[in-house]
């Protein structure tokens, strides 16, 4: 009979300072029947509880690139990672884009037909 792990080995990708930190962890496995992205945050001691203030915005952590939930399950060699707040609003930025792009778009026009008219 095969004896079960004693910890469990991740890779924590931290991106809330800068430069990002890449650190691999050794988490013991006793007692806990399912490893959870929630219970490595807790035991590296970057949250005390779900509705901790540093992750608790929506988006704030995730695995290989993907946002997981707080009960999401944590494997061996799975990178858990750690996000900065945005610095910008994607809707705000695109939406000023296309402002900006369709400005640019209406001063050619106007510039087009300054040129075609006749001068007298």
């Amino acid at each position: 009979m095969a004896t079960k792990a004693q910890s469990i080995e991740i890779l924590v990708c931290d991106a809330r300072q800068d430069p990002p930190t890449l650190q691999i962890h050794h988490l013991p496995l006793k007692g806990v029947p399912k490893p959870t992205v929630g219970w490595a945050l807790q035991i590296l001691g970057i949250a005390t509880g779900q509705d901790d203030p540093g992750i608790s915005r929506k988006g704030c952590y995730g695995v290989f690139g993907k946002r997981k939930d707080w009960s999401s399950p944590l494997y061996a060699g799975d990178r858990l990672e750690l996000y900065a707040p945005l610095r910008i609003d994607p809707k705000l930025a695109r939406r000023k884009k296309a402002n900006r792009d369709k400005d640019s778009l209406l001063k050619a026009k106007a510039r087009r037909r300054q040129a075609a008219k006749p001068r007298p």
